[in-house]
């Protein structure tokens, strides 16, 4: 990455995708502060990375408050905040007959206003220091829509305009990227609980790519020169169609 010792926040780092950005971002030099809810995932993984090079932050995003505590404590512990990676989210598909309000909501919850809460907490930091790199993990969700996949696409899809909406109202010092996964090995379809989505699910998943792949295509945008913005990846197996 271009600045030394960059000063990274990861969310959903307990697991999955979070896990792998911030293992690789430790490896690649970044003080990185996890944050997610299972603390002692999070415990687990500061203990595997090089010392002091991890630091867990147990944070629910949907959260306003705790967020903006999070990252003003980021601030104020090490001076600045270089890079924020709204990378939590969830999953639970289910076709729209089904009815499951509950769940739209904690996917509208977690996948939308979580990135809006982070966006909000860095982007006075970020604006004040004349830099900084939002990278929000999408989902190729984004970009085409599936059954069962109406609601959780339709927050993958905010996710996605939210974040080109960053890119063009933010000043150039301020860098914007939208890493959209295809299927990866993770946890993320183990809150499906609607019999109709995980048959489906189930076949979909058959050909998946490790997480350290999507971790990967981060720190690709993040290591581009500063006049460099990479505004979109997609990742997918190469049996994914």
């Amino acid at each position: 990455m271009p600045n030394e010792n960059p000063i990274a926040l990861v969310t959903g780092a307990s697991s999955g995708i979070g896990r792998a950005v911030a293992a690789r971002l430790a490896a690649d030099g970044a003080t990185v502060v996890a944050a997610a809810r299972r603390a002692d995932r999070l415990a687990e993984l500061a203990a595997s990375a090089p010392a002091g090079r991890i630091e867990p932050c147990e944070l629910d995003v949907t959260d306003r408050d705790a967020v903006r505590a999070a990252v003003d404590d980021v601030v104020a512990r090490h001076g600045r905040i270089d890079v924020l990676v709204a990378n939590a989210g969830v999953m639970p598909l289910s076709r729209l007959d089904a009815g499951l309000t509950d769940e739209w909501d904690r996917m509208i919850d977690v996948n939308v206003r979580g990135l809006l809460y982070g966006i909000h907490a860095v982007l006075p930091h970020f604006t004040r220091s004349g830099s900084g790199h939002v990278v929000t993990v999408a989902s190729v969700g984004a970009y085409q829509v599936s059954p069962t996949a109406a609601v959780y696409c339709g927050t993958k899809y905010a996710a996605r305009a939210i974040t080109e909406g960053l890119r063009l109202e933010s000043p150039p010092g301020i860098r914007v990227s939208t890493v959209s996964p295809g299927v990866v090995t993770s946890e993320l379809a183990d809150s499906i609980t609607d019999p109709l989505a995980q048959e489906a699910m189930a076949t979909y998943r058959a050909n998946a790519i490790p997480p350290e792949a999507i971790a990967d295509a981060v720190a690709f945008a993040l290591s581009q020169p500063a006049d460099v913005d990479v505004n979109e990846i997609v990742v997918r197996p190469s049996r994914q169609r």
